[in-house]
């Protein structure tokens, strides 16, 4: 009887503190919604749990941006191409040096994991892509990022954990290397392939640096930067409204859009697509990080 009452104790304190862990991973996300989605004037006093007075005047703020909507083809375009030449690419590579039998198998994948440790730095890194002739590219967002030696790790430990005996039958069959990546491979490390996806896709969904460093061409400007440069711009112009140097209407305009309801409905534009791929991925997200990271 003590004992089924220690374990009712247990799971009642448990369960306590993951609902607490879970509305504190929630909440900000919740109150980023809720405010963006409320007059800022009426924000600005504190909300907490509902929205007042309900507006999408910071939304229509962000749709009238001049071109916001060739900004979102070209981060939706860099985030599927992107993910897709990295996980076939990632894939092949940790294929390649899970085979013991291949050439030089240590030394390239040692080369890799260095990668992992030591960087070149910005400088080198911006002077390679120079004479890549990647400035002003769309490839520059998507061939860098092909190979990346914490995917390789991944994908290569979780084929390892396959059965040796299916691309033996196969290669005895008379199947070639690619047959049996595609064929065999493939198909069995779907699990491995859809965390690699999620995490490129979100890493490709949120990256921005590479566009401010080296892309001046406004026609292959991302989302984020464009929300980014934005901001900046609002920002200093409510700067000189307040201090007096605008106009009457400006002044108004001011106080219908602020910065933090800006801020906050940009938060909400770049979130919003990996919240709402992550639950269908879930499933195998943390089944193929599990088994990879394991022996890894």
């Amino acid at each position: 009887m003590r004992i089924k009452q220690r374990d009712f104790l247990f799971q009642f304190i448990n369960s306590g503190i993951l609902i607490v862990f879970a509305f504190s991973c929630i909440y900000p996300f919740y109150y980023l919604i809720i405010n963006s989605l409320s007059n800022p004037a009426d924000a600005a006093n504190g909300i907490y749990l509902f929205p007042k007075n309900i507006t999408l005047v910071s939304y229509e703020h962000l749709a009238q941006i001049p071109s916001i909507y060739q900004s979102v083809f070209i981060s939706l375009s860099r985030t599927v191409v992107g993910t897709v030449l990295t996980v076939f690419s990632c894939a092949f590579v940790g294929f390649l040096v899970s085979k013991k039998t291949m050439p030089g198998r240590k030394w390239i994948y040692r080369s890799i994991i260095f990668t992992m440790f030591f960087n070149s730095g910005l400088i080198p890194w911006y002077m390679l892509m120079k004479e890549l002739h990647l400035k002003n590219s769309f490839l520059l967002y998507v061939l860098p990022s092909m190979i990346s030696a914490f995917y390789i790790i991944l994908v290569k430990t979780y084929i390892e954990s396959l059965p040796a005996a299916l691309e033996e039958s196969a290669e005895m069959d008379g199947a070639g290397l690619t047959t049996v990546f595609f064929k065999i491979i493939m198909p069995l490390s779907m699990p491995i392939i859809a965390c690699v996806a999620v995490f490129s896709a979100v890493n490709q969904w949120n990256s921005w640096a590479d566009n401010y460093y080296l892309v001046s061409d406004s026609n292959l400007n991302t989302l984020q930067y464009l929300l980014y440069t934005n901001l900046q711009t609002n920002m200093a112009n409510m700067m000189n409204a307040t201090s007096g140097g605008s106009s009457v209407t400006s002044m108004a305009s001011s106080v219908q859009v602020t910065a933090a309801s800006i801020k906050q409905s940009m938060t909400v534009v770049t979130v919003l697509p990996i919240l709402l791929v992550y639950p269908l991925m879930q499933r195998y997200f943390v089944r193929g990080l599990m088994l990879g990271a394991i022996k890894g």
